[in-house]
């Protein structure tokens, strides 16, 4: 497990972004985190490093996003909305998780039981007292 801390939203971008660049296929990155501590600013950085240059917006409303024109496909999940895990299935998941693309998922929490083994495990958390854009970002390989 590693700790970073970032103190404003460029650094959180560009963590993301590193991260992105370092990608693997297959690689599954799930991203936690309260509403409003910076997942949609990680993930234009990630998406960034994988050379997505597009506008890159959460996709609450839709579940996933696909980005084909980096060196690997993104697929962007969004399940804070997700009412049945049944839905996962509708939207064929599977080729997504198993595919030669990188899926980073917000609210993986949600979805726990059809997650793989093997994840990098990102959380992002504020702390008010260390100032306003302070971040405290934890990722783990399991």
């Amino acid at each position: 497990m590693t700790v970073f801390e970032t103190w404003k939203p460029e650094e959180t971008y560009e963590l993301g972004r590193k991260m992105g660049e370092e990608a693997a296929p297959g690689q599954i990155v799930c991203l936690n985190g309260d509403l409003g501590v910076g997942k949609t600013v990680f993930t234009q950085g990630f998406a960034a490093g994988l050379g997505i240059e597009g506008p890159v917006n959460s996709p609450t409303f839709t579940i996933v996003q696909q980005y084909e024109e980096g060196r690997l496909p993104l697929y962007h999940f969004d399940v804070y909305r997700i009412g049945d895990i049944s839905e996962m299935e509708e939207i064929g998941y599977e080729d997504c998780f198993f595919g030669d693309g990188v899926c980073l998922i917000e609210w993986s929490g949600l979805i726990e039981e059809i997650l793989p083994e093997h994840v990098v495990k990102v959380v992002i958390e504020k702390n008010l007292e260390q100032g306003f854009d302070y971040r405290r970002i934890t990722v783990e390989e399991t």
